[in-house]
């Protein structure tokens, strides 16, 4: 059921993020994030009202998380362009994208330790009441934002001509159509081990709700690190190469996780996982954010968010089906060694190949 919970969250982020691409660069993109935005706190506050007046199903909680994964296939194309229009100087946005990256996972840390307290002692609802009333300080943070002019623009093109513009862009780019490949790969084998997360704090640690929080946290910290590194990394650093080297940690976390049964190597070896992922995720977007010319960002990071919400939720079924036949430990060991595999296949193309930075003037070539 986790397998399929992370499925009905994200598999509509699949489906529809191709469309959210196409909006992301016909619309207003500030104006799409508001939207989206408010969706998001609705669609909470909905989920609390639910759980905390009715005798609700599991099947209703799924239904209310695949409306959210229907919002976010809008809102992570638009919210991801969003940075390029936040940031003046140009050069600047490498270090831009990796410092949005550290928000978010100091959120990732903080939050899932909030989260498995007040879960643990004041119960469901109250939890996902507190997730609705966060989005407050999200939109009134937006309402706050002044963007320089000429950030949002129109295009007049038909949705189905947008679409097959962002394909044929990325037929036509190899050296992105690999790194989103390569989210795709690692989003359907190695991410989805967030899955086993709840196994491992009740069955392999023995514990309870706060030791799936705290598991959640040192993630979010080894997140937070990672991302931290990247903000400060100096540009013409080449990124292709450290995203090998970003998956080869993040194999080496989960390999080192998956037959540890004590508390606090369990936790250090869940920041290790962390980094790498963060890493990974965060030199794929940049490498995109930077490479990618201003008319088609939305829709090549529909793309990328298509690898990334498309295939998790594929490979949550997945890692949920392998371990009830082999068990948590076992599933997470091969997604480790898979992890390495995955690194060795994309080697060739990613150590040598090195994209050149872009500059103001001449952001979109590779």
């Amino acid at each position: 059921m986790l397998g399929v919970a992370l499925f009905a969250s994200q598999f509509p982020s699949f489906l529809f993020s191709l469309f959210g691409g196409v909006v992301s660069d016909r619309y207003n993109r500030y104006r799409v994030v508001l939207a989206t935005q408010t969706a998001s706190m609705v669609q909470a506050a909905l989920l609390a009202l639910l759980v905390a007046f009715t005798h609700y199903t599991v099947w209703e909680v799924l239904a209310f998380s695949a409306v959210l994964g229907i919002v976010n296939a809008f809102d992570v194309p638009a919210r991801q362009a969003l940075v390029y229009d936040m940031v003046e100087e140009k050069d600047d946005l490498g270090n831009a994208i990796a410092l949005n990256s550290t928000m978010v996972n100091v959120a990732g840390l903080i939050g899932p330790a909030i989260a498995g307290l007040v879960l643990a002692t004041y119960g469901a609802s109250n939890c996902f009441a507190l997730n609705a009333f966060s989005f407050i300080a999200v939109l009134v943070s937006l309402w706050s934002m002044k963007l320089p002019q000429g950030a949002a623009r129109k295009q007049a093109k038909k949705v189905s001509e947008g679409l097959r513009e962002g394909w044929s862009y990325l037929m036509n780019t190899p050296a992105i159509g690999r790194v989103i490949l390569l989210m795709a790969v690692s989003s359907l084998f190695l991410m989805p081990y967030f899955t086993l997360m709840p196994v491992y704090a009740k069955e392999i640690l023995h514990g309870d709700a706060t030791t799936y929080g705290y598991l959640n946290s040192f993630t979010g910290l080894g997140a937070a690190l990672g991302a931290i590194f990247l903000a400060f990394l100096k540009s013409g650093n080449n990124l292709k190469r450290l995203l090998v080297i970003a998956t080869l940690v993040f194999a080496a976390g989960l390999i080192l996780f998956s037959y540890t049964v004590s508390l606090p190597l369990s936790l250090l070896f869940a920041m290790m996982s962390g980094l790498g992922m963060m890493l990974q995720m965060t030199l794929v977007i940049t490498i995109i954010q930077t490479n990618v010319s201003f008319e088609m960002r939305g829709r090549v990071i529909s793309y990328y968010a298509m690898a990334f919400f498309g295939m998790q939720p594929l490979g949550g079924l997945l890692v949920g089906f392998v371990s009830r036949r082999i068990h948590a430990p076992a599933t997470l060991m091969a997604q480790g060694i898979l992890a390495v595999i995955i690194a060795l296949v994309f080697f060739p193309y990613l150590w040598k190949e090195r994209l050149k930075a872009s500059s103001a003037s001449d952001i979109g070539t590779i």
